[in-house]
């Protein structure tokens, strides 16, 4: 119970740091979100595509580059927050001794915690945005469905941000997360339906596939994107909030543990 009553609306001073100092090399940062999905789109889109043509999504059939759009959406949210929240937070913790100076003040330790996660929750949010709007000006995304985007991938960005402050809290030094990295985000990049539709793998792969987070919000991203939306999309939002409640406190929890010692 004091693992919840000890965060507060201070927590923002938190991701308000982080806001000031990620503007200030602010070009730096919205240029790879914004060239990124340029690139995947013209290789891809124009080398897979002509050999792929269409492919078909529950029940209805899309050319390839308009299929691949929402899945590059969704690996975005992904690596954003991940990375904000892992290298991001670990070098600030560790090295910059960042979270010391701000515990030093009236902040609380679940503050600093909470204000990071949210940090990265945004980050999620502003890059997945700016890919949004590369894809919605290529004519790859339907209205209204896509104006709902931004909000998955906020809920999407939180989700990844308290796993990755959950493996933050665990790894002796930085370079440990090559583990999770190789072990966790790299299956998902590659098996949660972003590049191909789940029903191509065998039953054992789709059902291992309904187990990654990343398949929840790509699925829920495409559905969006191509007003296919349904009842397994509210399937979806159960999975990421019940996931997100339990890795926020875990993450608390044990970055709390991490701190102290």
């Amino acid at each position: 119970m004091s693992l919840i009553s000890n965060i507060s609306w201070k927590s923002l001073h938190v991701w308000r740091r982080n806001r000031d100092v990620f503007f200030i090399t602010w070009k730096t940062n919205f240029i790879p979100p914004f060239l990124e999905p340029i690139l995947y789109l013209t290789a891809m889109g124009l080398g897979f595509g002509v050999l792929v043509g269409q492919v078909e999504y529950q029940g209805n059939f899309y050319d390839y580059i308009k299929f691949l759009a929402p899945g590059l959406i969704a690996i975005s949210i992904m690596y954003s927050a991940f990375f904000e929240c892992t290298y991001g937070s670990f070098v600030r913790m560790h090295y910059q001794k960042t979270f010391d100076a701000i515990i030093a003040t009236p902040l609380s330790i679940e503050d600093v915690i909470v204000g990071e996660i949210l940090w990265g929750a945004t980050k999620a949010f502003l890059n997945s945005t700016i890919v949004l709007a590369v894809v919605v000006v290529a004519g790859l995304a339907d209205f209204p469905g896509f104006l709902l985007v931004p909000v998955i991938a906020f809920l999407g960005g939180l989700m990844f941000a308290s796993i990755a402050m959950l493996f933050t809290a665990l790894v002796p030094n930085i370079d440990s997360f090559n583990y999770p990295f190789f072990l966790l985000i790299t299956p998902m990049f590659l098996f949660s339906g972003t590049f191909f539709p789940l029903t191509v793998l065998p039953i054992w792969g789709q059902n291992l596939a309904q187990l990654l987070p990343l398949t929840h919000v790509t699925t829920m991203i495409r559905d969006f994107s191509l007003d296919t939306f349904g009842v397994i999309d509210l399937v979806g939002l159960l999975y990421i909030a019940v996931l997100t409640a339990i890795t926020f406190l875990a993450a608390v929890m044990m970055m709390k543990r991490r701190l102290i010692s």
